[in-house]
């Protein structure tokens, strides 16, 4: 079997991934051989790569182009510029990808902004979309500089609502006001964005004790999406108080979950849409290649990265 370059799991290298050579994918009927020319990070799937084997296949996000179409005739066609995403694998030269999770790109909409969308997209789309009549009402997005806050707060702001972006780091603060934010607040707990509530909707990642202050700042009927833990601590919090706002809800939000629902090839398509319309602006701040997957990794880590990092195989 022929041999291609991945990055996978090494606990010996920088950001505990390297380029190592590995075995090509065999794709099943459904899946098309996808050539990469960039990919994007998430600490997502960092932390996993923690606790895994050396040598473990890693990564979720990817854009290239199809040279093998699926065999059972699904999906595009050869010679297709797509964003894909896939469970794990993604950060490799070649990937056979599900057709159920691949979308299109026009010629406008370029690898490396594509790459952004699969997770961090995904997630603020399907995370917002769990909320209802948010036109004119106040959302709450903390780690607004993140990934995934930097297109929550877009989004929300398309969906017609009054959108507050928690940050930590009074540094970051322009990158939210650039992205469509109303308001900006800095704080360590989050009890600052009291300020502004109650809110119809609170996208929260953080966890601790700021998912325990975005508790109690939900108006009637509100919900609080739980899509992340990046504090790494445990969280407790009133509930009684929880339960006197009327009708008010905490969901646990998992992507993987989420698209049992609805395949990834949709929401894909839906910003992809909107990326090309210019409607939707990916935030990249790491743009570089594939031989510094470890040094980049480093760096998500240790938060030094706001938005997105993009690696590129090839262009």
């Amino acid at each position: 079997m022929s041999k291609m370059h991945a990055a996978v799991v090494d606990p010996n290298a920088t950001g505990h991934v390297a380029i190592h050579d590995v075995e090509m994918p065999t794709p099943a009927r459904n899946e098309a051989m996808v050539k990469v020319a960039a990919v994007s990070m998430n600490q997502g799937e960092l932390r996993y790569a923690q606790s895994m084997e050396a040598g473990h296949s890693i990564g979720w996000d990817l854009a290239g182009i199809v040279e093998q179409p699926a065999a059972d005739g699904t999906g595009p066609k050869e010679g297709s510029r797509v964003v894909g995403f896939v469970s794990t694998g993604a950060w490799a030269e070649m990937v056979a990808v599900p057709t159920d999770a691949i979308a299109v790109l026009p010629d406008n909409v370029l690898f490396e902004q594509a790459a952004t969308l699969p997770v961090a997209g995904l997630t603020a789309l399907y995370a917002l979309e769990k909320g209802t009549g948010l036109l004119g009402r106040n959302v709450l997005v903390t780690g607004a500089n993140g990934g995934v806050g930097v297109f929550a707060c877009q989004l929300a702001k398309m969906m017609g609502a009054r959108v507050i972006g928690l940050i930590r780091r009074e540094a970051n603060r322009d990158i939210v006001m650039k992205s469509d934010a109303d308001e900006v607040v800095v704080s360590e707990d989050g009890g600052a964005a009291r300020d502004f509530g109650p809110y119809r909707l609170i996208a929260e990642s953080v966890g601790g004790q700021v998912l325990a202050n975005c508790m109690t700042m939900l108006d009637h009927d509100g919900i609080c999406v739980s899509f992340g833990n990046s504090s790494m601590q445990d969280t407790t919090f009133d509930a009684w108080s929880f339960m006197r706002t009327d009708r008010a809800k905490l969901y646990g939000f998992l992507l993987f979950h989420e698209l049992g629902v609805e395949p990834a090839s949709v929401g894909l398509s839906r910003l992809v849409r909107m990326v090309s319309e210019r409607k939707l602006k990916p935030r990249i701040s790491v743009e570089e290649p594939m031989e510094k997957v470890g040094e980049v990794a480093r760096d998500l880590m240790d938060r030094k990265i706001p938005g997105k990092a993009v690696l590129r195989w090839w262009i």
